[in-house]
């Protein structure tokens, strides 16, 4: 971390400069106070040093972003990863990593935007109260994963609450559905994903009970919704050393 006239300035490269989310945190980097934009880093660039920054947002692809969040530890550089795509397996070797590297902070946020944050957050709460829940994503049709991260922690969320509160199973008495309907199940939760063109990226929680029904819905219009919750992270990730996931562990919510 470089000082200009005391001021303490944080170095930051990006891989993944070049798609949409990557180009968005590019232009936020640049704007922001206290950050400097150092590196833009694309498939197939040799990453070598990630010119020299402190902090490292990835957004790639899920095939791609474990090598590349390796390869950021390896070199004891912070990482703020938005790739989805982790599954418990890959967290594990990641912790493991980090057990080598204990002074550098990697945060896996399945969102940034602040209003998706708070959504996860309440759909937690609400999760108890409820006989039924289903979740469902919402997306452009250039997304190469599905279900959403997000959609995937929520439903991770929910069913640890239901858990810890001793509900059992989502009621629902489907004994035919070849062709998938009723959605992917992750944590017991239903899980439906939609895919549609003029879409970027939204979702909603449906909560029932007898006689009524609770709905929580985010929606991102544009991705700049995400990043305040980007940079709040690439300023904060260095005081978190280890795995972090979720951004709302960094904002006390």
């Amino acid at each position: 971390m470089a000082r200009v006239r005391g001021v303490s300035v944080t170095s930051v490269s990006v891989i993944g400069a070049s798609g949409r989310m990557g180009s968005e945190v590019c232009r936020a980097v640049e704007g922001a106070d206290g950050l400097e934009l150092v590196g833009r880093f694309d498939v197939d660039d040799d990453l070598g040093d990630l010119a020299g920054a402190d902090v490292v947002v990835e957004f790639s692809v899920p095939d791609a972003s474990p090598a590349n969040v390796a390869h950021c530890v390896e070199q004891g550089v912070h990482v703020v990863v938005g790739t989805t795509g982790w599954s418990a397996d890959r967290l594990d070797a990641l912790r493991g990593q980090l057990a080598d590297h204990p002074g550098v902070g990697v945060l896996i946020a399945p969102n940034f935007a602040i209003g998706a944050v708070l959504m996860m957050a309440f759909a937690a709460k609400a999760a108890e109260f409820y006989e039924s829940a289903e979740v469902i994503e919402l997306h452009h049709p250039d997304k190469v994963d599905a279900p959403s991260g997000t959609a995937a922690r929520t439903a991770e969320l929910i069913g640890a609450a239901r858990e810890a509160a001793g509900l059992t199973d989502v009621p629902d008495a489907t004994t035919s559905d070849p062709d998938g309907a009723r959605g992917a199940r992750a944590h017991g939760i239903p899980v439906h994903s939609v895919r549609l063109r003029g879409l970027v990226a939204h979702q909603e929680v449906l909560f029932g009970q007898t006689g009524e029904m609770l709905t929580i819905r985010h929606d991102s219009f544009d991705r700049v919704s995400f990043m305040p919750g980007v940079v709040a992270a690439v300023r904060r990730v260095g005081e978190h050393p280890g795995l972090t996931v979720g951004l709302e562990h960094y904002l006390g919510i």
